[in-house]
């Protein structure tokens, strides 16, 4: 899209109502959009701006709970008292912002601009960047201790965030480099595919060794998403994400994912009929990237959208909740609708990638005219400010452990891209028919004016012109023209080993592995969260939209060829639309898409559950309980909570004192089950769990 930080547009009911735009944003709002601003003129890196997004709400709400008697900090719990608390709290949570912006951007492929906007804001904002008190009987000071509990909280997260090379050490910076291959990264079982040659080679004659493993790109004057410079080999973005800590989420075994979904269909295995139809859709969609084929569709939510969890069956929803009538039709040619889907849920040009796209719509929810800001949906209207800093630690710590569960599936399963699977298994042959040329029985299935075998006749009526008999013939997007601006290119049968996704000619695929997809779980967090927060799945006034403009819209060629408004009843409606544009973008299966919705949907309700627990001071309470293991053994068993430390103690009556079971128990980083084992032929004894802040 032309313009990639969108504001959605939510379906006005009562427009008597003042507008919360016309308002004084919170002072957690302000920052909030300072943080996506800079994501939007940086290198997308979702693992590593979904952390930082969540960095940010963590100072943000420790500041605001440093001056409120009830919620728990999450990693600073320090108390602090103010005659004037709201001023105290704007100029807490400022300063606080504002060194966690700083200490993050100095990784940016933009620091110098960022980092003299970072100041900029703090200045504009009537504080200066040369305070630097702890002091914490000053605001200034709290702002700035917290920001210090921040920083030692993330310091040692996973990330290897201090182990790259900082502005002005290295210009450009370089930012979360993985580790060495001696101490456990990633390393390469594909050689590179070159993207200017046909099928899977690296262009020397090297092919892939595992075509269930994904494979790099090798791209001529390869850019990011953002259009800097890259490569032109792929490196792997965020592969250490395997053991970043994350917010709710807890495992057993290091090396395998937070959330498993299990792996991927896979080529000549037991899932390979699974393998072939997931990469048969992927063509499918890539065949309707036209707007000339006089397919019209109709993308009201009372159409569609209204899914079950990790499917495409629903039909919409017969009501808008808010009006209390039908949706209106939203008929549009299918073509146009798919390269808007596309490229609007894309990393392109100015996205704030999809932790911040979520914060955006967020933000907007926000602004409706006369929403009541009901936490949850009950209880009493909070003031913006409170809104906003549990919104943010809400959504973000979701989106956070949305990266930590999609990451550590990617590199568990190292799974395959479409372009690899499709131009492999296009290479093979046809698998329909052993009496035909070019049988394979693991190619590709013959399907009409989809996939064709190249025979003599067909080449000499021209509708497989140019391509050499024998060959597999896709019907698709055959690329970006030179001038995007101008021309589209609409589909046509290609050579399936020269198959390529709808995506820049310079970018073609993101540099990490394919399964599962992360705009699939990021968004379906982002939902969930959304959804408790405010205590509806519907867009306020039940409908929100986004409207490209004709022939102006797209990046990747002229179009679309009418105005198309995107629309979404509900947020999954939009979470599920964010996993569908991936399909027809070339970036991912179905398989990836729906396993993503799958980890995303619970992770967003973990990181919802443990959240409210720090808003009412719940979280210092640990959760216990008793079993019996056999006739002669009982089990006293509580979880650690991350930020804290626990002492088990005990008593055989409860008039008596409680006296300490063995050492503190010292897990501040983990969330772990612990178990204390007793016979039942021993005296009674009454346990309790206390828990104290981490040093």
């Amino acid at each position: 899209m032309r313009r990639r930080h969108p504001t959605v547009v939510l379906a006005v009911v009562l427009a008597a109502l003042p507008t919360a735009k016309g308002a004084t944003p919170s002072i957690a709002r302000i920052w909030d959009e300072r943080a996506l601003a800079a994501i939007r003129v940086d290198t997308p890196h979702p693992p590593a701006q979904a952390r930082n997004l969540f960095s940010l709400s963590v100072a943000m709400y420790d500041a605001w709970a440093a001056y409120d008697p009830t919620a728990v900090g999450y990693v600073y719990q320090g108390k602090h008292t103010s005659t004037d608390v709201a001023a105290a709290r704007r100029e807490a949570i400022s300063y606080a912002a504002y060194r966690t912006l700083m200490e993050r951007h100095v990784y940016s492929r933009t620091a110098s601009e960022t980092l003299a906007a970072d100041t900029a804001q703090l200045t504009a904002l009537g504080y200066s960047p040369a305070n630097v008190t702890r002091d914490t009987a000053n605001p200034a000071g709290v702002g700035n201790a917290v920001y210090d509990a921040v920083w030692l909280w993330f310091s040692n997260d996973g990330s290897r965030q201090t182990n790259g090379l900082p502005y002005t050490m290295a210009n450009p910076p370089v930012a979360y480099p993985d580790y060495p291959a001696n101490q456990g990264g990633y390393t390469f079982i594909n050689p590179p595919l070159a993207t200017a040659f046909p099928g899977i080679t690296d262009g020397g004659g090297r092919t892939v060794v595992d075509v269930n493993r994904w494979q790099r790109l090798m791209v001529v004057n390869a850019v990011d998403q953002s259009g800097f410079p890259q490569g032109p080999i792929q490196d792997y973005l965020g592969a250490q994400w395997l053991g970043v800590r994350p917010f709710a989420l807890s495992r057993e075994n290091p090396a395998r994912p937070w959330i498993d979904p299990g792996p991927p269909p896979f080529f000549g295995a037991a899932s390979h009929a699974a393998f072939i139809s997931n990469i048969v859709e992927v063509i499918r969609c890539g065949s309707e990237l036209t707007p000339d084929d006089g397919a019209v569709i109709d993308t009201s939510p009372g159409a569609v959208g209204n899914n079950s969890l990790g499917a495409n069956d629903g039909t919409g929803h017969p009501l808008n909740p808010a009006t209390g009538v039908p949706y209106a039709p939203n008929r549009m040619k299918r073509g146009d609708f798919a390269r808007v889907l596309a490229e609007f849920w894309a990393d392109g040009p100015h996205s704030e990638t999809p932790p911040g796209h979520w914060n955006s719509i967020a933000n907007d929810v926000g602004d409706f005219p006369g929403f009541l800001k009901r936490i949850g949906g009950t209880g009493p209207v909070v003031d913006d400010l409170e809104w906003d800093v549990k919104l943010y630690l809400a959504l973000n710590a979701a989106l956070h452990d949305a990266a930590c569960t999609a990451w550590s599936i990617k590199r568990v399963y190292d799974g395959w891209r479409p372009i690899t699977a499709i131009r492999y298994v296009a290479g093979l042959g046809q698998a329909s028919d052993p009496r035909l040329p070019s049988y394979h029985p693991f190619g590709l299935p013959l399907v009409t004016n989809l996939i064709e075998l190249a025979t003599p006749a067909s080449i000499s009526s021209r509708r497989h012109a140019g391509i050499p008999v024998g060959k597999i013939a896709l019907r698709g997007w055959p690329g970006q023209p030179s001038n995007p601006s101008l021309t589209y290119q609409g589909v046509r049968w290609m050579v399936g080993e020269n198959w390529t996704p709808y995506q820049r000619a310079n970018f073609v695929s993101p540099a990490f592995p394919g399964y599962v997809s992360g705009h699939s779980t990021f968004s379906r967090a982002g939902a969930e969260v959304l959804t408790a927060f405010t205590g509806s799945p519907f867009f306020p006034g039940g409908l929100g939209t986004y409207t490209v403009q004709a022939n102006t819209g797209l990046i990747h060629e002229k179009g679309p060829s009418q105005t198309v408004q995107l629309q979404w009843g509900t947020y999954f409606d939009a979470a599920d639309q964010a996993g569908l544009s991936r399909i027809w973008g070339g970036i991912h299966p179905p398989a990836d898409d729906f396993a993503g919705r799958i980890a995303g949907s619970a992770a967003g309700k973990q990181a919802w559950a443990l959240v409210q627990k720090y808003w009412d001071g719940s979280i210092t309470v640990p959760e216990a309980g008793i079993r019996r293991l056999t006739e002669r053994d009982y089990e006293f068993q509580f979880i650690t909570r991350r930020g804290f430390h626990f002492q088990v103690q005990s008593t055989t009556e409860l008039g008596a004192p409680f006296v300490n079971e063995g050492e503190p128990i010292r897990v501040p980083f983990d969330s772990l089950p612990i178990r204390r084992t007793n016979r039942v032929t021993e005296p009674q004894r009454f346990h309790r769990v206390i828990s104290v802040p981490a040093d």
